[in-house]
C-alpha cells in the first residue's frame, strides 16, 4: 500500500537539492561565524550571503533579518521583544483568536505580565473585519499581530489593509507569515509590516531554522542572554548549515513558486472533484476562493476527527485536524470555534488536507478515493 502525504501545512519533505547543498557545509564548514580566523570567516561569508538572499525574498534589507530556530521563536521574539521594549509607550496589544498557538500562548503570557490584549473575532468567511481592528485601536496600542495565512483553513487575512490602517499609528505591526511564505509574493514595504515570521520547513527546507524580519529602527528586546550575535537581538552561535539549507530552499521557491501554486491548486481541485463524484456530503470551512492553493479544510457531517484520522492513517493517507502542534489533541479546533461557534459540529468533524511536493495527480486521486470510501463507511 502506498502511503500518501496530504499534510504539507504541518511540514514539508526536504527537497533533495536542499540536502545536497547542506552536505558540503556539514563536511567542510565547521568554523564559528564569530571567529576571526579563516574558518570563522568562511562561515561568516556563507551566513551573510544567505541573509542577503532571504532579505531579498521579502524585499527587505539584510540588516533586518534575524535568524531564529523557526516560526515559534520568531513569533515569541516579535511579541515579547517589542512588548517589553515599548512598554513605556503603552500596554495594549491586538491580535486575533485564530492565531497559531505560538502567538496566542505568547499573548496570554503577556496578559499575565500586565499587558492588555484584545483578541479580534473572525467572520464566517474566516477573515477578520478591518472595522473591528479600527474600533479596537487605542492611543496606547503598541503592537498588532495578525497572521497572513491561517494554518488550519489556509484563509488569507487582509494584511495589506491592516498595514494601511497602522501607517500613522505608533503600534508596530507583526504578521506570522509561516504559511504564506513560499505561496504568496511578500513585500514588507507594500504590506507596511514591521515584523514578519518565517520558517524553513514549510518550504521544503530544514527544520530548526527560520527568521524574524524586524524593520530597521524597531525597539526589540532580546529574549535570551549570551553573545552579541544577530546584532544583539538573538544570541547563540548561528546554525550555518541550516541557514544554507534555508537559502537553497528559498532560491528554489522563488524560481518555482508560480508552477508550484498551479500544481497545488490542481491537486486541491482533483481531490474535491472525486469527493463530489462519489456523492460525499461535505462542507468547506471558510471562503475557498480566498485560500492559498495548498490548503483546504473540510467538514464531514456525521463523523468525528478521531475516527477519521485513525481510518485515514490505516488506509495510508496522512492528513491533520489542524495545527500539527496540537496533533493528538481531542479538543475542538480553536480556529473553527472562532469562526462558527464552540458548539458547531464542524469543530470536531473537520480535516485539513494540504498538498505539496510529495504529491502527484495520481496519488491525490488515489487518496481522494480512499477518503471517500472511508467517509461512506463511517456515516452509514
Amino acid at each position: 500500500m502506498e502511503h500518501i502525504y496530504l499534510d504539507h501545512a504541518a511540514t514539508t519533505p526536504m527537497d533533495t537539492r536542499v540536502i545536497e547543498a547542506m552536505v558540503p557545509i556539514y563536511e567542510e564548514v565547521f568554523g564559528n561565524p564569530s571567529s576571526v580566523h579563516a574558518f570563522g570567516r568562511k562561515a561568516r561569508q556563507l551566513l551573510d550571503e544567505a541573509r542577503r538572499v532571504l532579505a531579498g525574498s521579502i524585499h527587505a534589507n539584510e540588516k533586518e533579518i534575524i535568524f531564529t530556530s523557526g516560526g515559534t521563536e520568531a513569533d515569541n521574539l516579535a511579541l515579547m521583544g517589542t512588548a517589553f521594549a515599548n512598554k513605556h509607550k503603552g500596554n495594549h496589544i491586538i491580535t486575533t483568536n485564530i492565531e497559531h498557538h505560538a502567538t496566542l500562548h505568547t499573548a496570554e503570557y503577556l496578559e499575565k505580565e500586565g499587558f492588555e490584549v484584545t483578541y479580534l473575532p473572525v467572520q464566517e468567511d474566516g477573515r477578520i473585519s478591518v472595522a473591528d481592528l479600527k474600533s479596537a485601536l487605542k492611543d496606547e496600542t503598541i503592537l498588532v499581530s495578525i497572521m497572513y495565512v491561517n494554518n488550519e483553513t489556509g484563509i488569507i487575512q487582509p494584511v495589506e489593509a491592516v498595514g494601511d490602517i497602522l501607517k500613522n499609528h505608533q503600534a508596530y505591526f507583526h504578521t506570522d507569515a509561516v504559511q504564506a511564505y513560499g505561496t504568496l509574493e511578500i513585500d514588507v514595504e507594500k504590506l507596511n509590516v514591521d515584523l514578519l515570521s518565517v520558517s524553513a520547513h514549510k518550504i521544503n527546507g530544514p527544520k530548526g531554522i527560520g527568521f524574524l524580519y524586524a524593520k530597521e529602527g524597531i525597539k526589540l528586546n532580546a529574549l535570551q542572554f549570551g553573545g552579541e550575535q544577530e546584532r544583539k537581538r538573538r544570541p547563540g552561535t548561528e546554525n550555518v548549515v541550516g541557514v544554507i539549507g534555508f537559502k537553497t530552499a528559498v532560491e528554489l521557491m522563488r524560481e518555482e513558486r508560480i508552477i508550484r501554486n498551479e500544481k497545488y491548486e490542481e491537486y486541491k481541485q482533483l481531490f474535491l472533484q472525486v469527493l463530489k463524484e462519489k456523492d460525499i456530503i461535505f462542507d468547506i470551512n471558510g471562503d475557498l476562493p480566498n485560500t492559498i492553493p495548498s490548503i483546504v479544510n473540510i467538514s464531514f457531517p456525521g463523523t468525528n476527527v478521531e475516527k477519521l484520522l485513525a481510518n485515514f492513517d490505516l488506509s495510508g493517507v496522512a492528513a491533520s485536524s489542524g495545527s500539527a502542534c496540537t496533533a493528538g489533541s481531542v479538543e475542538p479546533s480553536h480556529v473553527l470555534s472562532a469562526i462558527y461557534g464552540a458548539n458547531n459540529p464542524c469543530t470536531t468533524n473537520s480535516i485539513r488536507f494540504s498538498f505539496g511536493a510529495a504529491n502527484t495527480n495520481e496519488n491525490v486521486l488515489e487518496a481522494a478515493h480512499r477518503v471517500a470510501k472511508i467517509i461512506k463507511r463511517l456515516v452509514k
